[in-house]
């Protein structure tokens, strides 16, 4: 009998930043690889947890409606919603400017903790019998300044692990946590609603306090931190790493040079405006379903029958199954086309059909209504998932940054600021407009899915004229017997 090969030599430990997370000191040596699993892992339950924090308003908003005074008015409710939102976006600002300059892994794991402190205050309001509008608005607003230093940590950290012609569909894949976070905070919430409705708040907020800690404690902000470098904007291929496309890190080490850019040199990259005004539409679509979808479904006769909040609630996730559909699909046909502008435009133009049809025919019947919404939810999700991914890690690396600089951070935080402008409004005066009726709500929302595809248009033209330059090349190339001309990056400005 043959006897087994002797097992080879272990592999030799990476030295490791002194900044590396404690937890991953006590672990054995991970590889590469294992490493990107682990931050995508991370970053995705840090994220999923942040979204589910955010939807106990609009799963309570027919509980407060109806029980809980100064909120007998639904467009208080949209003051609530929109100070948490105008707070968010003004301060991602700022938060993106310190992620660039600030140890990310700790930015992110104080914003998780305090942020879930803030969410359960305004849950604390019910156990101590609170009618006061002041302190409502104030928690949300709080909770808005602690909150948005997720986003752009989290991207950063990503787009410092992961580059390549694979990002679009990588990223579509791991932004499904926002859609995860919106099912998993809408079922959390409407399972606490029985216990009274502070609980829908006190419970996700400790749930994304403990998801804190796990982030302090496993997170790796940097390849370099746990032995492999330099710094992704200096690139080298690594031997252990499975995509090719991928030049992510070299075992040994190495220096990061990178100085964080100023807003205004971010402004200045080509498509960052463009991209940004995109988003603010793109969002206040979005935004507006992720705080009016449950009350909107629980005053619509769906089948000539009404339901209650919670169950309400429960269907409203489906908007955000179709979103997570979506999303990945957005970042596939991207990668493919590689013209990002092109593929948003494509789904923002669908979505305002999938709008009409969803409120003309939804009443109809369960069925028409669950098929129409997860519809609804992968033309409007989709867009919004492919900007604030890979087209913000696209444009947070730009050529024009001339490999000396770190803008991740800083790009996602304006372009998902804007983005947030757009969040804070759709729900505020939808709560005015929908007094008057939701064949206005739909309106206005289609309105501003067709002015987010027309802002896109020169982009989309700058995509068309690339993609028409590479394939000249191509022939050319393979005229000249090489065939192997590689495809240049469409976030680029014209020469």
């Amino acid at each position: 009998m043959r006897k087994p090969p002797a097992p080879g030599p272990p592999a030799p430990e990476l030295p490791r930043h002194p900044n590396a997370p404690r937890g991953l000191r006590a672990l054995p040596a991970l590889s590469y690889n294992a490493h990107r699993a682990l931050v995508l892992a991370l970053t995705f339950v840090a994220y999923a947890l942040y979204h589910a924090s955010r939807k106990p308003p609009s799963i309570v908003k027919r509980e407060l409606a109806r029980s809980w005074p100064p909120f007998a008015d639904p467009a208080l409710l949209g003051a609530t919603d929109v100070a948490f939102l105008t707070s968010y976006s003004l301060g991602m600002f700022v938060a993106g400017h310190l992620g660039d300059r600030l140890d990310l892994r700790r930015f992110l794991a104080f914003g998780m903790v305090a942020g879930g402190a803030a969410v359960a205050l305004f849950g604390l309001g019910f156990f101590l019998g609170l009618h006061s509008l002041a302190f409502y608005v104030g928690a949300q607003v709080i909770a808005g300044l602690l909150q948005c230093t997720g986003w752009p940590s989290v991207v950063a950290i990503v787009g410092n692990w992961f580059s390549g012609k694979r990002r679009g569909l990588i990223m579509g894949v791991w932004n499904a946590h926002t859609s995860v976070g919106n099912i998993m905070g809408s079922l959390v919430a409407a399972a606490m609603l029985g216990y009274g409705w502070g609980w829908s708040f006190v419970v996700p907020g400790g749930l994304i306090a403990i998801g804190g800690v796990l982030v302090f404690f496993f997170l790796a902000p940097y390849p370099q931190y746990v032995g492999y470098g330099p710094s992704p904007i200096e690139p080298l291929l690594s031997e252990e790493s499975t995509d090719g496309e991928d030049a992510g890190a070299t075992i040994g080490g190495g220096k990061d040079r990178r100085d964080a850019v100023g807003i205004f040199k971010a402004l200045a990259i080509p498509g960052v405006v463009i991209f940004a005004l995109c988003l603010f539409f793109a969002k206040l679509v979005a935004y507006t379903f992720l705080y009016w979808l449950p009350f909107y479904l629980s005053q619509t006769a769906i089948g000539g029958e009404y339901m209650s909040a919670a169950s309400a609630g429960y269907l409203s996730v489906l908007f955000d199954v179709g979103g997570i559909v979506g999303g990945i699909l957005a970042g596939f046909i991207s990668d493919q086309l590689n013209a990002r502008a092109t593929t948003a435009a494509i789904f923002m133009y669908l979505a305002i059909p999938s709008l009409f049809l969803f409120h003309a025919y939804g009443s109809v019947s369960k069925a028409a209504n669950i098929g129409l919404m997860m519809i609804s939810g992968l033309f409007v999700n989709g867009p919004y998932a492919l900007i604030t991914t890979a087209v913000s890690a696209d444009l947070g690396t730009h050529k024009s940054l001339k490999g000396d600089s770190r803008a991740l951070a800083t790009v996602t935080a304006i372009i998902d600021g804007t983005g947030s402008l757009g969040a804070a409004l759709g729900p505020f005066i939808t709560g005015f407009i929908s007094k008057k009726g939701w064949d206005s709500v739909f309106i206005m929302l289609a309105l501003c899915s067709a002015v987010a595809a027309v802002l896109l248009s020169i982009q989309v033209k700058r995509e068309f004229s690339q993609l028409f330059q590479n394939r000249r090349n191509r022939s050319t190339s393979m005229r000249r017997g090489n065939a192997d001309s590689g495809v240049q990056p469409l976030l680029v400005e014209n020469s």
